[in-house]
């Protein structure tokens, strides 16, 4: 009977850090991070602020290709950006003056200036040149913003043409067989 109750307690000791364990594995995942309640704040129209500069390029990374595209959520972000580096309360205040735009440093209307110069020559940076209106993409990089639904039906519609195909084999195989 003694041995019975260790045996018990011995199982629940081990399903309650099993549960533990569990719980703070999956705890983190469902809880969105600081940037993910930035981009939602922003997506809904609510005000958001006080957050770091760090906190805001961890949202501007969460953001969803459409949340950029459609929306003037990532403009927003970047200004709040700025407005915490520079010490403002940054994010929309829900005024117009948030929506204003930031002036040039005397180097960036230099820049501007220059580019006005020189036009489309390519430009040297870290040793490479650059080319304005050359978009150099990567592959990899253009695989993984596809939507995880386009895969599946790309898989499906793999499967379907590898049955297909499997069928006419089968077919003739059968019809030589038979001949």
């Amino acid at each position: 009977m003694r041995a019975l109750r260790a045996n018990t307690a011995s199982r629940s000791a081990i399903a309650g850090a099993l549960a533990t364990l569990v719980l703070a594995i999956a705890a983190p995942a469902a809880m969105g991070g600081v940037g993910q309640t930035i981009v939602d704040k922003c997506g809904k129209g609510e005000p958001f602020g006080g957050y770091t500069q760090a906190q805001y390029k961890e949202a501007l990374k969460d953001m969803a290709t459409g949340t950029s595209q459609y929306s003037s959520c990532e403009s927003e972000i970047r200004q709040a950006e700025l407005a915490a580096a520079g010490g403002g309360t940054g994010g929309k205040a829900g005024s117009a003056s948030s929506h204003t735009a930031i002036p040039l440093s005397p180097a960036e209307q230099k820049a501007v200036q220059g580019a006005h110069k020189h036009g489309s020559a390519p430009v040297q940076v870290g040793g490479e040149p650059i080319r304005p209106g050359v978009v150099h993409a990567n592959i990899a990089s253009a695989v993984n913003t596809l939507p995880h639904s386009l895969f599946a039906v790309i898989a499906l519609l793999l499967a379907a043409a590898v049955a297909l195909v499997a069928g006419e084999v089968r077919k003739r195989v059968r019809a030589r067989r038979s001949a």
